[in-house]
């Protein structure tokens, strides 16, 4: 009896701690967890509707004269430094080329002191920032921003 009451005790205790912890969370500034947050939410939905967005985007450009006899599909985009999902890419190419495609590496700079922003978008083979090889003959044909 002492045992189930301790367990209930303790289950309650969990309950409310983690409640004020959100609510704190919540009430300030997500700061890094914010962001780790947000890229696992990005991450999520480049995966749950990368068939769809993939579909969305060939019709798109069929309906505008644009289509592409290659083969595509959605990745996530990945930021070099943080590491995180920055949205989506859909890839062309040839259809074994894009199968080896597992995201898109996107590196940032500044030309010409901050008048030129660049971004650089590199199909790669994995979906880390880290041990990662461009797939050559793969391109970029659209660019997905996730709002959340």
């Amino acid at each position: 009896m002492n045992l189930k009451k301790t367990l209930i005790a303790s289950i309650l205790a969990l309950s409310l701690t983690c409640t004020m912890a959100i609510n704190s969370t919540q009430a300030f500034s997500l700061g890094s967890l914010g962001g780790v947050l947000k890229a696992g939410g990005i991450a999520v939905l480049v995966d749950t509707f990368s068939g769809q967005l993939n579909s969305f985007i060939n019709t798109l450009t069929a309906k505008n004269g644009v289509s592409s006899d290659y083969a595509t599909k959605v990745v996530p985009v990945i930021t070099v430094g943080s590491g995180s999902y920055a949205g989506a890419a859909q890839v062309t190419g040839p259809q074994d080329l894009v199968d080896q495609t597992k995201a898109v590496l996107q590196l940032e700079g500044d030309f010409s002191g901050d008048r030129f922003r660049i971004k650089a978008l590199i199909p790669i083979n994995t979906k880390t920032a880290t041990n990662f090889s461009r797939v050559q003959g793969v391109g970029v044909s659209a660019q997905i921003d996730v709002k959340i």
